[in-house]
């Protein structure tokens, strides 16, 4: 799927990650891009249009879907990260409440369009979906179980002509990851990769050094086997509730 001329929704635009994505949809001759945001942004380039929405508010998700009349691809960049030690119940829900709530009430929001475009879901999830970092435990949890609905999805939609990515990012400069002192990634860079994924019909997208250090094993592993495996049990037609 070639970027150009496509109708692209990314969660989480303002900053990071998210505001790198958007300018390298524009790059890559994108035709709109919807960039949704908790707060108002404002942006010098008239394919962008801003959309109020907080992952979070059902109300906010379906008021942004009824202002899109088509889509091509959807990006679920929207995301949370805070250190814990999986001592206070309400933190892992917060991350719950977002990185995978918040990721499965957009995707059933746009999922009309982008059945009707035949386009592509992109999850934005983490490395750590495969290996949790102990410092950030309830984020570790709240992206394994993003990803598991990513794959999910991924087997359900497949029918429809629908793609679904899951993005295993590694650590990159952000305001996320402040103070994390590692060796990271640029937000353009990764950016990049994540398109060039898209692109180039990669199910499950490394997009920096260190997550692309563990992609072989991982695609040639048993895991990724199971998958495959599972998934060929889902019946021609089946949809995502």
């Amino acid at each position: 799927m070639s970027i150009n001329g496509k109708t692209i929704l990314i969660t989480g635009a303002n900053r990071g990650i998210g505001r790198a994505l958007v300018d390298e949809a524009l790059r890559r001759g994108a035709k709109r891009v919807y960039a949704g945001t908790r707060q108002p942004l404002a942006h010098p380039d008239d394919r962008v249009t801003p959309l109020r929405l907080d992952v979070t508010s059902a109300a906010q998700t379906q008021a942004a879907a009824s202002q899109i009349g088509s889509l091509d691809i959807l990006i679920n960049n929207a995301g949370i990260a805070l250190y814990d030690d999986l001592s206070d119940r309400a933190v892992l829900e917060r991350h719950l409440a977002v990185n995978l709530f918040g990721t499965y009430g957009v995707t059933q929001a746009f999922l009309p369009l982008l059945t009707r475009s035949r386009g592509a879901i992109v999850n934005n999830v983490s490395l750590m979906a495969l290996a949790p970092l102990p410092l950030t435990p309830a984020y570790a949890i709240s992206k394994a179980a993003a990803f598991n609905l990513t794959q999910s999805l991924r087997a359900l939609l497949a029918g429809q002509g629908v793609r679904v990515h899951a993005v295993l990012t590694g650590p990159v400069d952000t305001d996320m990851t402040r103070g994390f002192e590692v060796p990271k990634a640029t937000p353009e860079a990764v950016a990049r990769a994540i398109f060039d994924g898209v692109e180039n019909g990669e199910e499950d997208i490394f997009p920096d050094p260190m997550s692309r250090a563990v992609a072989g094993g991982w695609y040639s592993g048993v895991a990724k086997a199971l998958e495959r495996e599972n998934a060929a049990l889902v019946q021609p037609g089946s949809a995502a509730a």
